[in-house]
């Protein structure tokens, strides 16, 4: 059998030479990646961190490759109605997922369709962010000691904005809940847009929103930051405490946004698409950009990002069972 032929095409005016494996069972052809539009999945309403993450991965692929990558939202079930129709997607390695922490704690919370890890393959983790926790102008506290105080004293009365039930959003307040012994109302909206709307407008007091997501919120003066969520706190905030330095032990909650392909795309589209992301997370304007919003580049392996999910989803497994959480009745 001949050797595979080789596909020439042009990047950032380099000529580079790509092998495409087109599957078992097919022949190995010359063909160009990409030669069409390739759309970016996001599980989530537009205006949420995911999006905004998203939306610059693809326009700067756009730049470097040559062809249209398109974001498309595909909101609904915590993120699983648009991972399982990436799942079922042609692995051609024109329709990719870009998903966020909740996914590592979505197998706790539903019965998938689908692998989280085996089900697909492994781009890259993007980046890793802390979350705020903010509070409404109105609501007198400007502390974590004086919201827990306040929640004590009026039980069931202060309302939390999260993305959805069971995101991350959701769960860092179930584990902060459970760490200070409060009683606060969980509001689940359809994506962290409508949740922002709604806390910027007083209808819910509080919320753990996303850094890329909340930070001008704060630097506007539309909510209050009380405290982020990483075990340091963060560059773009450096005056606001972490949960631990304001008295609850040991919470970490740190976001993150990772790219994935459909399984059994071809391991040269996938290692393409890997350093490709990886060199624009790289590039002095995305990683100060991600900076001044308090995220830290987290360019990996594959095989890194297979480690990150794996940890993950055994983390929130833990916390998901401790505070009862089920959000699929038949699992």
């Amino acid at each position: 059998m001949g050797a595979p032929c080789s596909s020439l095409y042009r990047l950032s005016g380099i000529v580079v030479t790509l092998g495409l494996s087109l599957g078992a069972g097919h022949a190995v052809g010359q063909e160009r990646y990409p030669t069409k539009a390739v759309r970016l999945v996001v599980p989530f309403a537009p205006g949420g961190g995911a999006d905004i993450s998203a939306r610059t991965i693809a326009q700067k692929l756009t730049e470097r490759l040559g062809q249209q990558f398109i974001v498309e939202n595909r909101a609904g079930g915590g993120g699983n109605v648009g991972t399982e129709y990436i799942a079922r997607a042609a692995p051609d390695g024109y329709t990719l997922l870009l998903v966020s922490s909740s996914y590592g704690a979505n197998p706790s919370l539903y019965k998938l369709s689908y692998d989280p890890v085996s089900g697909f393959e492994p781009i890259t983790l993007v980046s890793q962010q802390p979350f705020i926790a903010v509070v409404h102008p109105s609501l007198p506290v400007k502390s974590i000691e004086a919201l827990v105080a306040l929640a004590k004293a009026r039980p069931g009365e202060i309302a939390f904005a999260s993305s959805g039930a069971g995101g991350i959003q959701h769960l860092a307040l179930e584990y902060f809940k459970s760490a200070t012994g409060v009683d606060i109302l969980h509001v689940p909206y359809r994506g962290g847009a409508s949740a922002h709307t709604d806390l910027i407008a007083g209808n819910v007091q509080m919320t753990f929103g996303t850094i890329l997501s909340t930070l001008n919120m704060v630097q506007t003066h539309k909510v209050r930051a009380l405290a982020v969520t990483t075990a340091q706190r963060s560059s773009a905030l450096p005056d606001t405490p972490t949960m631990i330095e304001s008295g609850v032990a040991g919470f970490v909650v740190t976001g993150w946004y990772a790219v994935l392909a459909p399984a059994n795309t071809p391991a040269a589209i996938t290692t393409l698409l890997n350093r490709e992301i990886v060199a624009l997370l790289q590039a002095p304007e995305v990683k100060q950009r991600l900076a001044k919003e308090g995220s830290t580049v987290a360019a990996t392996t594959p095989e890194e990002l297979i480690r990150h999910l794996r940890s993950e989803i055994a983390k929130w497994a833990k916390v998901t069972r401790a505070a009862g959480i089920r959000l699929d009745a038949t699992r």
